[in-house]
């Protein structure tokens, strides 16, 4: 028998009920969800520092906070399990800019997502109306919809309205706004929102995300928490901590025999890391299924410190917390296209936020900082840094002549640091149409593995990518009901 871990020595119990690999926003929620119903649980992390992508690092001068990975988070806060943790009991303090969003065109102007859709619906011109019947009326039932559309495979509680979202949202992005819309804000505005999906825009289901964070900017708006995403993660430590779990950073786990033992152990990953920790215990079958698994383009991020405050020609970029920057729905959907064919667009679609405008301690008094990032090939190497601020300079002339420091991190490097974002993947696994409903396989409960007391309740389970723990909570009702 090999020698346990190190990190051994940091556990307080000789077994648990339950440990969990990875503290990501999804391991936490399953951790959460299952040390509510009293099990005593373990949460390992192999990284020294715990989040997985809600993590803040000054990445580039001394008291420049950014966000390594997420950063504005409007799934978080209309999210059932986050609204269930009430993590403003343990500190958590959302922001809400004056706009959820920014779309800037070359003619100067913005198109702008106001958290009122009749607001957002008199930019739009002659589509205000079209825009109010496809998304207004989805922000107004946000609540009703949630717990279906963040829900786990099965029957919705509210079938009518699932059915009339699945009409739109099965759609192509590109297919919806020219059925939908006839001018081009109102288009460029949902293919910004649709570009989130990390699909080409021609491709169906392209449209769900769209409809998604459209509703949301309406429903809760797309705040970003005071501090740091760090902050979302420490207030989920905190709550863990008070009922009774545990967390060890650092404890590298290379199998499931080097595990402590436990009835339960749930896993945080991606199929990939799935499988080089549990491969050899799954049936042959599953195992190929995980192998065929299939991950999207990545990304290519870039962090930057500035003097001053992104000098945006519209007015509207400056009240945003969220600005994209892709001018067209042709030019948007081109981008990211070219990402899925293996090529680097000369003019990529960038999301861009700018966090310290309204949370000043994101950066020294009067300076600022600017978190971006382009889809890219799957394991690309190519520096887009140049490309991403052409984009923002396209729109805020100057913008150059204000940076201090800047920090790039392509797909490689992203992996490096969290190997979950396999070849730069940040939301564990494409999320096609294939994938939308067979995530990570094809599975009555796709929780839980073929070997007893073993699940998956990463981002590669449904409903998929985003910060907002329901993967982690259903994974963890799942065994619940299995006995566990």
């Amino acid at each position: 028998m090999s020698p346990s871990p190190a990190w051994f020595a940091r556990l307080t119990r000789p077994r648990y009920d339950v440990v969990v690999v990875g503290s990501g926003p999804n391991g936490m929620a399953a951790a959460i969800t299952l040390a509510r119903e009293g099990r005593a649980v373990l949460v390992l992390e192999a990284s020294g520092e715990p989040g997985g992508g809600l993590r803040s690092a000054q990445r580039t001068l001394p008291g420049f906070v950014h966000d390594v990975c997420s950063a504005i988070h409007p799934l978080a806060v209309g999210s059932p399990f986050f609204r269930s943790a009430r993590l403003a009991d343990h500190g958590l303090e959302w922001v809400e800019p004056p706009l959820p969003l920014a779309h800037p065109l070359d003619d100067g102007t913005a198109v702008a997502l106001h958290r009122s859709a009749e607001e957002t619906a008199a930019g739009l011109g002659p589509d205000g109306r079209a825009y109010l019947r496809l998304i207004g009326r989805l922000g107004s039932r946000w609540e009703r919809l949630a717990p279906d559309l963040l829900g786990p495979p099965g029957l919705p509680a509210h079938p009518l309205l699932m059915a009339a979202f699945g009409l739109d949202a099965l759609r192509s992005a590109r297919g919806l706004a020219e059925a939908r819309f006839r001018g081009e804000r109102a288009r460029a505005l949902f293919a910004g929102l649709a570009g989130h999906s990390v699909l080409p825009l021609e491709t169906l289901s392209s449209a769900a995300v769209g409809l998604v964070l459209g509703a949301l900017g309406h429903a809760v708006g797309w705040p970003l928490p005071r501090g740091g995403s760090q902050r979302v993660n420490d207030a989920l430590i905190l709550l863990l901590r008070s009922l009774g779990g545990e967390l060890v950073t650092g404890a590298r786990v290379e199998s499931l025999e080097a595990l402590p033992p436990a009835r339960l152990v749930m896993l945080d990953l991606t199929p990939r890391q799935v499988l080089r920790l549990a491969g050899a215990r799954l049936p042959p079958r599953y195992r190929r299924a995980l192998e065929r698994y299939r991950y999207g383009p990545g990304v290519f991020k870039l962090d930057v410190a500035l003097e001053g405050p992104v000098p945006w020609r519209a007015p509207e970029c400056g009240l945003a917390g969220t600005v994209h920057l892709g001018g067209t729905l042709a030019e948007i959907a081109a981008s990211e296209r070219a990402a899925w064919r293996g090529e680097h667009a000369e003019r990529p679609y960038v999301l861009a936020a700018q966090q310290s405008l309204f949370d000043p301690s994101r950066a020294p008094a009067g300076r600022h900082t600017l978190w971006a990032y382009c889809h890219v090939p799957h394991g690309s190497r190519v520096d887009m840094t140049a490309r991403i601020e052409a984009q923002v300079e396209r729109f805020a002339p100057g913008f150059r002549d204000r940076i201090l420091a800047r920090c790039a991190r392509g797909p490689a490097e992203l992996e490096a640091e969290n190997p979950n974002l396999v070849g730069g993947d940040i939301g564990g696994g494409a999320q096609d149409l294939g994938q939308l409903f067979a995530r990570p396989v094809l599975r009555l409960v796709p929780y839980a593995t073929p070997v007893r007391g073993l699940y998956i309740c990463s981002s590669s389970t449904p409903p998929g990518g985003g910060v907002h723990g329901m993967c982690g909570h259903h994974a963890a009702r799942a065994a619940l009901r299995a006995g566990f």
